[in-house]
């Protein structure tokens, strides 16, 4: 398990500073399968996950939303046949904040469900 996991998401503002190339770099290294990709001129963290049916894959997203409610940071999730990508970052700052690469973390974790 990433130490990442075992962190709680904490409330972000605006203005808040995002992760430095460094600290993206450290994080990454516990995050297997994470990349980093910029869409409309925002940094995100983005992973592709492989399940054998579209019923796993369906059962996979929900398990996300509910973790991206109980710890108040909502994905970007697109659900398809077999694959679920699901893209974390912060609205608020318009780039990456520590808590995506938790979120990313605890989304793995949900992969051993």
């Amino acid at each position: 398990m990433a130490q990442l996991a075992k962190e709680k998401c904490t409330a972000c503002r605006v203005g808040a500073p995002q992760v430095s190339e460094e600290e993206a770099r450290e994080f990454l290294q516990q995050l297997p399968g994470w990349e980093i990709v910029e869409l409309d001129g925002i940094r995100r963290l983005k992973k592709v996950f492989r399940f054998p049916d579209f019923a796993k894959a369906l059962a996979f997203t929900q398990r996300v939303g509910e973790l991206a409610e109980q710890e108040g940071h909502h994905p970007a999730i697109l659900l398809e046949w077999g694959r679920v990508t699901v893209q974390w970052w912060t609205h608020k700052i318009k780039g990456l904040h520590r808590n995506d690469f938790i979120m990313a973390a605890k989304t793995d974790e949900l992969t051993k469900e």
